[in-house]
């Protein structure tokens, strides 16, 4: 009798709920930027002092992945960070061929500046 007022509610509960619920995977953003001259300290304290880091973030896709990696490459400190390049894996396996996601943003140009902006 136990069981059936303990299971009956759970079975009832996976039946509306249908489908395992999707959780989100492993994507690892690669983050390396490029500091404005004598802004190192200041441009890499997001990285613990490092030019590059990795940042992980949920997705549940390897477009959420790509999305997160392209959300990423946002510079709103131009005077202190010249651009950055980002990479991303997606449960373990590099996404879209290592491909930097930065390239044709529209902070990217001033990575061929040698002044910053």
């Amino acid at each position: 009798m136990f069981h059936r007022k303990f299971l009956a509610p759970l079975a009832i509960a996976f039946l509306v709920a249908g489908a395992a619920p999707v959780l989100a995977a492993d994507c690892v953003l690669h983050v390396t930027r490029t500091a404005c001259p004598g802004q190192e300290k200041e441009s890499f304290s997001k990285c613990g002092g490092s030019a590059s880091c990795i940042e992980k973030k949920p997705a549940a896709s390897a477009a959420e992945c790509v999305a997160a990696a392209t959300a990423a490459c946002a510079n709103s400190r131009t005077t202190i960070t010249k651009y950055k390049k980002v990479t991303a894996d997606f449960e373990g396996s590099a996404v879209e061929s290592g491909k930097d996601f930065c390239v044709g943003n529209p902070d990217y140009p001033y990575a061929a500046k040698e002044e910053c902006k």
